[in-house]
């Protein structure tokens, strides 16, 4: 059974907010999502860069995060909380986080419906994580000498 952030009650997609072929617009993504809250649910990331690495999707099919409605944005952002508590819960390890939206294939977007990423780190998965986020531009993610 999915865990409600809220009394939000999962909604089920109507035809006019779903896209024929989006995998985030499957009518059973709600039922298996473990995590939701009003209009957007939690899933885990297919291919995840990390272990617990999680993706907030809004409900409606929408293209990017500059679509998202004001509710949609406050309830991905209810999750991520939510997320952040369960994953440090379970995983003292994690002591650190990325939150992270392509928007665009120039950004990297694959799926045109909207989701973010919560990728959670913990000290030593990689070499030197300055710069974090700024690494989607390899070249450009330390920063200049002063």
């Amino acid at each position: 059974m999915p865990e409600k952030a809220d009394a939000h009650a999962p909604q089920s997609l109507q035809g006019d907010q779903r896209q024929h072929g989006c995998p985030f617009c499957d009518e059973g993504l709600a039922a298996r999502a473990p995590h939701v809250h009003g209009t957007c649910l939690a899933v885990a990331d297919r291919h995840p860069v990390a272990p617990g690495h999680m993706l907030i999707i809004p409900r409606r099919h929408v293209v990017d995060w500059f679509g998202l409605t004001e509710q949609e944005r406050s309830d991905a952002d209810a999750l991520l909380h939510l997320l952040r508590a369960h994953i440090t819960a379970a995983d003292p390890a994690v002591t650190g986080f990325n939150i992270g939206v392509n928007c665009g294939a120039d950004a990297g977007q694959t799926i045109f419906h909207a989701h973010i990423h919560l990728i959670p780190r913990r000290q030593g998965d990689c070499p030197d994580p300055r710069g974090g986020v700024r690494g989607v531009i390899p070249d450009r993610m330390g920063y200049p000498a002063d």
